[in-house]
C-alpha cells in the first residue's frame, strides 16, 4: 500500500501541522469496516496524521464480524439496552475477532504504509483495567455475563510506545485484578483512554453526518454543542434513543479531560481529515 496525499488534505496541512505532538484518540468501527473504500481511505487519512507529527491512537470496534462469527457457531446474538449478552463461549469469539483478527489487519495495514503500528488488546500491560457491569430495565439489575466498564486505564504504557513514535491499535477488551476478561463498549473505551491522556481530540467514527435537530431534516446538523446543550437537548427529547448513551459518553470524556470530541460520518471517503479539520460533522466542547 502507498500512502496518499490528496489535494483537499494538502490544503488543510497548514491547519493540521498546528496540532503536532498533540493526541488524537479515534474510535473507529460500525459499517464503515465493511466498507472496502472508506477503511482504506480511513487508514490513509490515520497514516498522513501520524506522519505530519499527530500523536495517534485508534479503538476499535468489530460488532459485524462478530456477529459473523457467533453464527458461524451457532451461538445466539444478544443486546439488552445496547450491550452485547456476553457469556464465556461468547467471550472466546469476541476476543479472537477483536484482539487476533480485526486489530492485527488494522496494525498490518497501518504499517504497510509506512507507519510504526502496533496492535494491542486492553489487556496486554494492564492497559483497560476494568470491572463487571450490569444492565438495568424496569429498576432491575441484570448481569449482562462477561460485559465491563473502564476503571482504569495504564496511561504510562501508552505514552511509552506514543514516546517510541508507536501508533496503538487497541482492542477494546479489558480484564481485572481476578483474571476476568471483559468485553467493553469501543465508545466507551475510547473515551476513557482519551481522558486519561487529556487528549486533544476524541473522534468517534458513526454512520451519520452528526447530532441532528431533526433527524429527517438535514439541514438541522447541530455543528457545536456543550454539555450544557446536551443536558438540555436531551431532557427536550431532541437527542433521543441511541444517541443518548452515545453524546453521555462524549459528555464524560470532556469532564474527564478530553479536550474536544467530534462525532463524524465515517461512511465519507476522507472524513477523518475533512471532517474533523474543517469543522464538518458535530463538534462537542465545554
Amino acid at each position: 500500500m502507498t500512502l496518499e496525499v490528496n489535494t483537499i488534505s494538502i490544503d488543510l496541512i497548514p491547519l493540521i501541522q498546528k496540532y503536532r505532538n498533540k493526541t488524537f484518540v479515534i474510535k473507529y468501527g460500525g459499517s464503515i469496516m465493511e466498507n472496502t473504500e472508506a477503511q482504506k481511505a480511513f487508514l490513509n487519512d490515520a497514516a498522513l496524521l501520524k506522519s505530519l507529527g499527530i500523536n495517534i491512537i485508534i479503538v476499535h470496534g468489530g460488532g459485524p464480524e462478530i456477529n459473523k462469527w457467533l453464527k458461524k457457531t451457532n451461538i445466539e446474538s444478544k443486546f439488552i439496552n445496547g450491550l452485547r449478552v456476553t457469556d464465556e463461549a461468547t467471550m472466546e469469539i469476541v476476543e479472537m475477532v477483536l484482539s487476533g483478527n480485526i486489530n492485527k489487519k488494522l496494525s498490518s495495514a497501518l504499517s504497510s504504509l509506512g507507519i510504526n503500528a502496533i496492535g494491542i488488546s486492553g489487556r496486554d500491560s494492564n492497559l483497560i483495567n476494568a470491572r463487571k457491569k450490569y444492565a438495568c430495565e424496569n429498576n432491575e439489575q441484570i448481569d449482562l455475563g462477561c460485559v465491563g466498564e473502564v476503571s482504569s486505564v495504564n496511561k504510562d504504557f501508552l505514552l511509552s510506545l506514543i514516546n517510541c513514535d508507536e501508533l496503538p491499535v487497541i482492542s477494546p477488551v479489558g480484564g481485572d485484578e481476578e483474571g476476568n476478561i471483559y468485553n467493553i463498549n469501543a465508545d466507551y473505551a475510547a473515551a476513557s483512554i482519551s481522558s486519561a491522556l487529556g487528549a486533544e481530540k476524541l473522534i468517534i467514527m458513526t454512520d451519520i453526518d452528526g447530532v441532528y435537530k431533526d433527524i429527517n431534516d438535514k439541514s438541522s446538523l447541530i455543528n457545536s454543542l456543550t454539555l450544557e446543550d446536551i443536558k438540555e437537548y436531551i431532557e427536550a427529547g431532541i437527542i433521543k434513543g441511541g444517541m443518548i448513551p452515545k453524546l453521555t459518553c462524549c459528555a464524560d470524556a470532556i469532564v474527564s479531560g478530553t479536550k474536544n470530541v467530534h462525532l463524524i460520518d465515517g461512511r465519507k471517503l476522507h472524513s477523518l481529515i475533512l471532517d474533523t479539520f474543517t469543522e464538518s460533522g458535530t463538534k462537542i466542547m465545554k
